[in-house]
């Protein structure tokens, strides 16, 4: 089964996080693993061309209704035509999703995420607070290499959780 890992991430990136998430794409593609984004600009574009230099294949989730909106390293744009709501399609496609950096279209990706129960892993990205205390609901990195690792590892063991379930009939 393929493994398919969302990466968000802000439009207007900086050069920093544009750096971490062509690593990250590039490790994604490495791995076996297809990257899924929102097809766009900036963080976007960034993993999407680590990807394809890597030999990956790459989805984007267009809000608007022209392929040709898609960055040139989007193999497959679905264009869905529904504005920043894609966000939700742009989650729910990824059994785990990276977040880097990012502005409030990333933040509404993760809040779906973590509505849906999709592992979050966070790099130079939102911090969580509620009620005055650290949210835990994004697991926090330093470098592409542990999020895009500790990816593959959400996923298997995500997928070793649901072959159980199945073998014992629920």
């Amino acid at each position: 089964m393929k493994k398919f890992i969302s990466v968000l991430g802000e439009s207007e990136a900086t050069a920093k996080n544009c750096r971490i998430a062509e690593e990250v794409g590039r490790r994604i593609a490495e791995g076996g693993g297809v990257l899924v984004c929102g097809g766009l600009t900036g963080v976007m574009t960034s993993a999407a061309k680590g990807a394809k230099q890597a030999g990956g294949l790459t989805i984007g989730i267009l809000p608007g209704s022209s392929h040709e909106e898609a960055n040139p390293h989007v193999d497959i744009p679905i264009i869905t035509g529904i504005g920043y709501a894609r966000n939700k399609i742009v989650v729910k496609t990824g059994q785990v999703c990276i977040a880097i950096g990012g502005s409030y279209g990333t933040l509404s990706e993760i809040a779906f995420a973590l509505g849906y129960g999709i592992p979050v892993i966070g790099l130079n990205t939102w911090e969580l607070v509620r009620r005055h205390k650290m949210d835990k609901g994004i697991i926090y990195v330093d470098t592409p290499k542990e999020a895009v690792d500790l990816a593959f590892k959400l996923m298997a063991k995500r997928t070793k959780a649901r072959k159980r379930t199945r073998e014992k009939g629920v």
